[in-house]
């Protein structure tokens, strides 16, 4: 069950996200897992949503994955070149907590002291986000840089904000620079990458000193130049990290754009990297060489007839 806050939601959004995949050859099948759906927790509400498959599956089945991330299954037996994937969704967030509320604590080192002693059912949730991932592997050079920020006896979030601050500030944002199957320490040396790059980044600094950290994986509203009006399809999938506070529970940090997530994040679902989220994966029997194309539009409905809110 989720406890939304008792207050007004602060602002409303529309996503939509479309996937175009072209084949070079005829696919005969088409099987794909979906991470789509938007996620209901403390600080979001789905109000609506849609996912349009063409050509149409022969087959569907809706579920929810190890980490309670809503997913979708589809088999398509038509022959096709195409594959389109449409999904839309409305969602309200409510407020996080600031800077001012998480700032101070208790000392970081009380949190790696709790994750190393055996805390019952109520660690064990933070606790599957304190090691190695597939994409996240701790070592020794995450660890090293992670301590430039994670001074002895400084607040973990306090901390966790300068580590943020400072993955902006060193890294530079070069969407050719990296692939999927780029490393954190090409990442490190290279210094350059993109969001899903700087959140592994700072999610391995974390895990390499004891401190679980999580994968989050949704959409980021981006702002129109000046006179200019929002472009149709012109935003992208975003990636951040999620990190563990005993007391404010999973507090959510953006090193990509250097700041504490609050009214322009979307949340779509977490896990251990990047993997356990993918927005879509699967196989297909034929098809050849690919091409994939997907265009994301984040519109705040207080921007759209009749969306302005009470």
């Amino acid at each position: 069950m989720n406890d939304f806050p008792a207050t007004a939601s602060i602002e409303r959004y529309r996503v939509v996200h479309q996937t175009d995949y072209s084949y070079q050859s005829m696919v005969t099948l088409s099987q794909q897992y979906l991470h789509l759906t938007p996620r209901n927790f403390q600080y979001q509400r789905s109000l609506s949503h849609q996912i349009q498959v063409d050509p149409t599956p022969d087959d569907w089945s809706d579920g929810s994955d190890y980490f309670g991330n809503l997913t979708k299954n589809l088999t398509i037996t038509t022959p096709h070149q195409v594959l389109v994937v449409h999904a839309e969704s409305t969602v309200e967030l409510y407020e996080r907590p600031g800077l001012e509320q998480i700032a101070g604590g208790a000392p970081w080192e009380n949190l790696q002291q709790q994750m190393r002693q055996s805390q019952g059912a109520q660690s064990l949730e933070p606790f599957q986000f304190l090691y190695s991932s597939p994409h996240i592997l701790c070592s020794n050079a995450l660890q090293q840089y992670a301590l430039a920020s994670y001074t002895p006896g400084r607040s973990s979030l306090d901390a966790a904000l300068d580590l943020t601050y400072r993955i902006f500030d060193d890294f530079d944002f070069d969407s050719e620079a990296t692939t999927i199957s780029t490393t954190l320490d090409e990442v490190l040396q290279g210094r350059r990458g993109v969001c899903q790059d700087f959140a592994h980044l700072m999610i391995g600094c974390l895990r390499s000193i004891g401190l679980p950290a999580r994968y989050v994986s949704g959409y980021i509203l981006t702002h129109p130049g000046e006179g200019q009006v929002r472009l149709i399809g012109a935003d992208a999938s975003h990636a951040w990290v999620s990190v563990y506070s005993p007391e404010w529970g999973w507090v959510d940090f953006d090193p990509t754009n250097r700041c504490l997530v609050q009214h322009e994040h979307i949340t779509l679902g977490w896990g251990r990297d990047f993997s356990d989220v993918t927005p879509l994966r699967g196989i297909v029997l034929g098809g050849g060489q690919q091409i994939l194309g997907v265009s994301v539009t984040v519109t705040p409905l207080s921007e759209e007839p009749g969306g302005l809110l009470g």
